[in-house]
């Protein structure tokens, strides 16, 4: 019965061994593969549960960060924009606040020849403040790039002559402008406005 007993004490003592060098044996090939994917991304189907979950957590987290930098930036786009449109609204609501104020010396010349035209010894006075007021407006359109186009004495050119009518004149050559009816202007050297002319022509 001893005997018996002592073999089974045995049996149990040689599985506990095993079973013990089986646990050791499967820590010891964890820690074999946790050390050769240090600092390595370790593949899905080779994580344990606990590692998912901390993938999972990261990932969500890391996602989180860049759903506010987008928020963030889409805010600072739509504030751009919003910058933008205004300073463009304002710069075509002010883009003549320069040549009227070099106009308004001219419109004070001008209105102070009216108020002097109410007295009829003034006429001269009058005369003079049109004047004044006709060269002030001349020098400012001068400095913003503005010129007369040339007409009088000059061949007709239709890219800057509009002939209103034909007139004879033994004294010119035919095609020559006699006449001026209305000024033309370049501005920067591109027409805005073509002079209206009177040409000459050859008898019938």
């Amino acid at each position: 019965m001893v005997r018996v007993s002592v073999v089974k004490d045995e049996n149990a003592q040689n599985r506990a061994s095993e079973d013990s060098q089986g646990d050791l044996k499967s820590y010891s090939e964890d820690r074999t593969e946790q050390e050769n994917h240090k600092g390595k991304e370790i593949p899905l189907k080779k994580m344990t549960k606990a590692q998912l979950v901390e993938k999972v957590k990261k990932i969500q987290e890391s996602a989180g960060n860049n759903y506010d930098l987008y928020i963030r930036s889409q805010a600072e786009m739509d504030n751009m924009k919003k910058r933008f449109q205004k300073e463009k609204e304002d710069l075509a609501r002010y883009a003549n606040e320069t040549l009227i104020k070099q106009l308004l010396p001219a419109l004070d010349n001008l209105e102070k020849a009216i108020a002097n035209s109410q007295d009829k010894k003034s006429s001269v006075a009058l005369a003079e403040g049109v004047e004044l007021t006709h060269k002030g407006l001349l020098d400012t359109l001068k400095k913003n790039g503005v010129e007369e186009v040339k007409a009088v004495g000059e061949p007709f050119d239709p890219n800057f002559h509009e002939a209103v009518s034909g007139q004879e004149d033994d004294n010119v050559e035919p095609g020559t402008v006699l006449h001026e009816l209305q000024k033309g202007y370049m501005l920067n050297e591109r027409l805005i406005r073509p002079a209206m002319v009177v040409v000459s022509k050859g008898k019938d």
